[in-house]
Formats: C-alpha cells, sequence, structure tokens
C-alpha cells in the first residue's frame, strides 16, 4: 500500500493518533469526503473532454457575398526625379 512496509504504516497511524488523538476519527472521515469529491470533479472532467473530442467541429459555410473586395492602395508615381546624394563614409578619422 503506497509502497511503505507494514512499519512505516504503524509508525504513521502512531503519529496521527498523537496529533488528532480522539479527533481521528472525524479527521479520517473528512479526509475520505474530499477524496471523494476530488475524483468526482476529476471524472466529471474526464467526460466533459471526451464528449468534446468525440463530436465532430461545427463548420460554417461562407459565401463570396460575405466577403470584401480585397483591394490594394494605388501606385502613384513620384512627381519629381530623385536626387543623387554624396555617400557618406562614416569610417575616417581625422576628417
Amino acid at each position: 500500500m503506497f509502497g511503505l512496509s507494514p512499519v512505516e504504516i504503524m509508525i504513521v497511524g502512531a503519529v496521527a493518533v498523537l496529533l488528532f488523538g480522539s479527533r481521528l476519527p472525524s479527521v479520517a472521515r473528512s479526509l475520505g469526503k474530499s477524496m471523494t469529491e476530488f475524483k468526482k470533479g476529476l471524472h466529471g472532467i474526464e467526460e466533459d473532454v471526451n464528449v468534446a473530442s468525440s463530436r465532430p467541429g461545427r463548420v460554417t459555410g461562407y459565401s463570396a457575398e460575405d466577403r470584401d473586395e480585397a483591394t490594394a492602395p494605388k501606385f502613384e508615381p513620384p512627381t519629381s526625379e530623385p536626387s543623387v546624394a554624396e555617400p557618406v563614409n562614416e569610417n575616417i578619422v581625422g576628417a
């Protein structure tokens, strides 16, 4: 059980009796209820995942009327000729 030997289980039981004393039955009961609720919740989540993965995806059809026509900006050539500038050399030292 949980990879514990009988001697280790007895030691854990003795520590539990020392810590909880007469409240041990109520603590064990509440721990059991908590574990049961956790397992139910986990089972519910697993069930939801299985149902969602087995159901086919909802596909909606699109028609040509639903889409906007794609437009690109109109090309306008520059109004003047480009000017030629002298190349700048930043590697010259002492200039």
